[in-house]
């Protein structure tokens, strides 16, 4: 038992010191919040009038989830299960369908999803649905999700998620993707790039 040591090298002395009665009474402790309070009266406030005023968010910043389309206005998504699976909320969940024939120009595989749900209230984008999918085709936005004073409406289906047919309404989120990504995406030789 004579082995046990301290864990660090520090050592406090402790001192057993009489207070002085400016010191009982608390007076210039007291006077010293008060002038600090009064600094930050005239300090230049740090909040902003939203809606009317949005504070910049960086391009990388976690928002709301849209699910993309390739180039021809397909979807991307095939229904893989690897989001649901990678999400530790559990808030996606998905129904697996078959294409059918005439339906080429709406989905990009034979699997689609018919019904694709993420409840926004158990979601706390992390982003790990982004990094799981295979096909490119889950993204965190730089949009915020609008508060409500229901449950319902913060279980999004496909109809929230899917980006518009009209090319020029998409969502842009290569902001989100490094340098070494969009070269990497760059190459025709892998099969989700085409």
């Amino acid at each position: 038992m004579s082995d046990l040591r301290p864990l660090t090298t520090r050592s406090r002395v402790v001192s057993d010191k009489r207070m002085t009665l400016m010191e009982r009474i608390y007076l210039p402790a007291m006077v010293a919040g008060l002038l600090i309070t009064i600094r930050h009266f005239f300090r230049r406030k740090p909040t902003v009038r939203y809606p009317e005023q949005e504070r910049p968010r960086p391009a990388v910043y976690r928002g709301r989830h849209v699910l993309k389309r390739d180039e021809k206005g397909r979807e991307r998504c095939t229904a893989c299960g690897l989001c649901a699976v990678a999400c530790p909320a559990e808030a996606i969940s998905m129904v697996a369908d078959e294409r059918k024939p005439g339906e080429e120009h709406l989905y990009r595989e034979e699997k689609y999803a018919r019904i694709y749900e993420i409840d926004m209230l158990r979601c706390i984008y992390c982003g790990l649905c982004e990094e799981a999918c295979p096909k490119e085709a889950i993204f965190l936005t730089d949009r915020l999700v609008k508060a409500d004073r229901e449950r319902m409406p913060f279980v999004f289906g496909k109809d929230e998620l899917v980006e518009p047919m009209d090319p020029a309404r998409r969502i842009d989120v290569s902001g989100r993707q490094t340098a070494a990504v969009r070269t990497f995406k760059q190459n025709p030789r892998y099969a989700h790039n085409r």
